[in-house]
């Protein structure tokens, strides 16, 4: 006979997910949520010991949530490095993007973690994908003025002139946004000043538009 969980125990478990205690609710109830879903929800609240335990009871490192998001993009979103390693080690798809199209090395990128950029690269995380923007992760990081993790995606290949949507470049990007140590780091790794975008401009006429004259001096 198949086993049937009053309301107030479902009510109980409710409140524990709710609250971030999934350590509690696995330690006393494998058989109402699949442990995929305890993965995610403990991914979510941070929770490193409901992580380790859904793995060890054997949720799915790749299992994603209703955005495409796994639990690695979303130790990426919540810069928990102890959960990033923990998917790492179970074998997550470091190239598995959300349904926005974005990776875990576009996310990681974006937010300027250069720890986690450096473990994705060597776990052989794609450098030029796309999200829906078509933006890649080096556009973000120029853009972000990420200077370390653009030095990170240079230094392991990423193309340094790559444009995406308008023909836009990295350059361009970093120079419109007033970085200027990041617009001298992409020059000094081969950025082209010349290049224009959809529009004509260069990334000159995009410091200037910004006001951004330190930068306009870089790129005379």
């Amino acid at each position: 006979m198949k086993q049937m969980i009053s309301p107030t125990r479902l009510f109980t478990i409710g409140l524990a997910l709710l609250f971030g205690h999934v350590s509690a609710v696995l330690a006393q109830n494998d058989s109402t949520f699949t442990l995929n879903a305890q993965l995610l929800v403990a991914a979510r609240q941070s929770d490193v010991e409901g992580v380790k335990k859904s793995l060890e009871r054997g949720a799915l490192p790749n299992s994603r949530n209703r955005q495409g998001k796994t639990a690695l993009f979303m130790s990426i979103e919540k810069n928990q490095l102890e959960i990033f390693n923990m998917m790492l080690n179970a074998g997550a798809d470091v190239n598995l993007p959300s349904l926005e199209k974005v990776t875990p090395l576009i996310a990681a990128s974006y937010s300027g973690n250069a720890d986690m950029v450096s473990l994705l690269i060597a776990k052989g995380a794609k450098l030029e994908e796309e999200d829906r923007l078509h933006k890649s992760a080096l556009v973000y990081a120029a853009g972000m003025g990420h200077d370390k993790v653009v030095d990170l995606l240079l230094n392991a290949g990423a193309l340094v002139d790559a444009a995406y949507a308008d023909g836009l470049t990295p350059l361009m990007w970093a120079a419109g946004q007033g970085h200027a140590e990041t617009v001298r780091l992409l020059l000094a790794k081969g950025a082209k000043k010349s290049l224009k975008d959809d529009r004509g401009l260069t990334a000159m006429d995009m410091a200037k538009e910004a006001g951004h004259t330190q930068i306009v001096n870089l790129l005379q």
